[in-house]
């Protein structure tokens, strides 16, 4: 007899009753296991239910969200393409084919690769004075700000766009053009967390909003920047954070706070010089968790902007905006991620960590004073540990690497300072090629026995753009010591069994012809002293830093052939 499934019934599960079942599932490791500290030093649980948000919350959850949905300007988003040319003429045929195919914030990085004369300016202001803009500039002597002389006086109060410059830029008779500006991008690339970036917001800021006659003028030319990085949920939740802790801002100067703008830009620190293709990946990610989040303009990096950006690329860039924006339909929704439990949660730990971080920042007398770069290389050099040991997966990189990628031999300026994660594994293709160093991995016993080491091993050989040769599964030790003696390779790794390793290793070394240097794949505690004095060189290993392990090899190669 079939059941109606309409009318079937499934019973609540308390979190304690989960608890229980997580713990049976665990098989003897701790509940705490499932618990997950981030960079930013918060905890993550392995579930979140609305009991316990509202334990943790109470009457503050309804006015998180209703603080996020007030101050959120609208539930779209505008399309901010970054213009780029070689020349002039190229330059504004880049502007025009951006504005006819969706790009609605004309976006600028100065300088560009072309000077700009008197008529190239007079013709930027034309633009500038129909479209919004986001004009990104080194310092407010910047040759491209002579646009808005340029501009109109009759058309200048309804000109609207955004200046990022490294410091407020006064700009009299432009109403609706932003000049004050919390950019945090320079922090974000060099390595800062969401909640230091966040508490960096607030302290320039209020840096910025001390220095002005009130504070609602200062406001009206004020907004943020951001860069969001492929950590989806943390990006989410540090923009709506963000309006929350602008609020309490706001009240600390004793005004009642307005919407103001929320720029984004999609990170580039994650990226690679390698298999590209991720980086649209990594970008799409970003922009979609930038829309979630509630940004107000979004700058999309094509996937290929570290080294030689092409058309297509710049295509392929504004359509991922366009694609979020017109057909993912999360504009429809206002606030799209308010009410969900971990979200919400989230955002409540950034604000309480950002803003006790901000006020240790004023009490220390400022950022300098607080010591806000050392503090953010701790953070760096965290996430570089974690990347070298794959607690971090870094696509195309550290894990799934491709090792026939070429090496790039261009590099766009506009990035170089960015200080990615990928550089360690980038710098060490670069070695292993110039190295020519021959690898070879020696297997012993059944195919089914040695493979997953062996698979090991050769994804460990990809990040560093080795595809290593393998022998077939030796059957004997006097066959491995035979094929040993006379192999024309610079580097054996031996992949086996733990017992096949244990007998084939000591047997190896007895044979080991001057110059080679033999790792074996796995951990061997007990016998590490014993072979490594016999001339083991060493292990190859999960958990091992990488960039680390394999630099060695190629320092240890070197100093046997010489």
């Amino acid at each position: 007899m079939s059941t109606n499934m309409k009318h079937i019934e499934f019973q609540s599960a308390s979190y304690d009753q989960w608890q229980e079942e997580a713990v049976k599932a665990l098989k003897g490791k701790p509940f705490e296991s499932l618990f997950t500290k981030t960079i930013e030093n918060i905890t993550l649980e392995p579930l979140y239910t609305k009991e316990s948000l509202i334990e943790k919350l109470g009457e503050q959850l309804e006015k998180q969200v209703s603080t996020i949905r007030t101050l959120s300007q609208s539930a779209t988003f505008a399309v901010a393409q970054q213009i780029i040319g070689d020349t002039e003429e190229s330059f504004f045929a880049n502007l025009d084919e951006s504005l006819t195919r969706g790009n609605e914030v004309i976006t600028i990085s100065s300088p560009q690769a072309f000077e700009w004369t008197e008529a190239a300016i007079a013709q930027l202001a034309t633009y500038l004075s129909e479209n919004s803009f986001k004009i990104v500039v080194p310092s407010t002597d910047d040759a491209v700000l002579a646009v808005f002389d340029k501009i109109d006086e009759a058309k200048r109060e309804i000109v609207n766009g955004y200046i990022v410059a490294p410091e407020a830029f006064e700009l009299t008779s432009f109403p609706n053009v932003r000049t004050v500006c919390a950019n945090t991008i320079s922090y974000h690339n060099n390595g800062a967390n969401a909640v230091q970036e966040l508490a960096i917001a607030l302290a320039l800021a209020s840096k910025q909003a001390q220095t002005a006659e009130n504070f609602k003028a200062f406001e009206q030319k004020f907004f943020v920047q951001f860069a969001a990085d492929t950590q989806f949920f943390a990006e989410v939740a540090k923009i709506r954070a963000f309006k929350v802790l602008w609020k309490a801002f706001a009240s600390a100067f004793g005004n009642e706070a307005s919407a103001v703008p929320v720029v984004v830009e999609t990170s580039v620190r994650s990226f690679s010089k390698y298999d590209v293709y991720v980086n649209l990946l990594r970008a799409g990610n970003e922009a979609f968790s930038a829309a979630i989040g509630g940004a107000d303009v979004i700058t999309v990096h094509p996937h290929d902007c570290l080294t030689q950006i092409t058309e297509q690329s710049v295509r392929i860039a504004r359509n991922v905006s366009l694609v979020t924006k017109e057909e993912s339909l999360v504009t429809k929704v206002l606030d799209p991620a308010g009410g969900s439990y971990f979200i919400e949660s989230l955002t409540a730990d950034y604000v309480k960590a950002a803003w006790a971080m901000f006020l240790e920042i004023e009490q220390a007398g400022g950022l300098d004073a607080y010591g806000i770069d050392a503090k953010i290389e701790d953070v760096y050099k965290a996430r570089i540990k974690e990347v070298e040991t794959r607690k971090h997966s870094l696509i195309g990189t550290n894990i799934y690497a491709n090792p026939v990628d070429e090496i790039p031999t261009t590099e766009n300026a506009q990035f170089a300072d960015v200080k990615r994660i990928a550089a360690s594994f980038e710098n060490l293709r670069t070695s292993f090629a110039q190295a020519e160093l021959k690898a070879v991995i020696l297997t012993f016993g059944q195919l089914k026995n040695y493979k997953p080491r062996a698979d090991f091993v050769q994804g460990f050989f990809a990040t560093a753009g080795i595809v290593a040769d393998q022998t077939e599964g030796f059957q004997t030790i006097e066959e491995a010591k035979a094929w040993i003696a006379t192999a024309d390779y610079d580097y054996v790794v031996v992949a086996a069994t733990d017992d096949d390793t244990k007998q084939l290793i000591p047997a190896l070394l007895e044979g080991k012809k001057q110059g080679l240097v033999i790792d074996a794949a796995g951990k061997y505690k007990e016998e590490a002293e014993a072979w490594t004095a016999n001339g083991l060189n060493g292990f190859i290993f999960a958990g091992q830093n990488i960039v680390e392990k394999l630099n060695d090899v190629v320092t240890t190669v070197k100093g046997a052939q010489s």
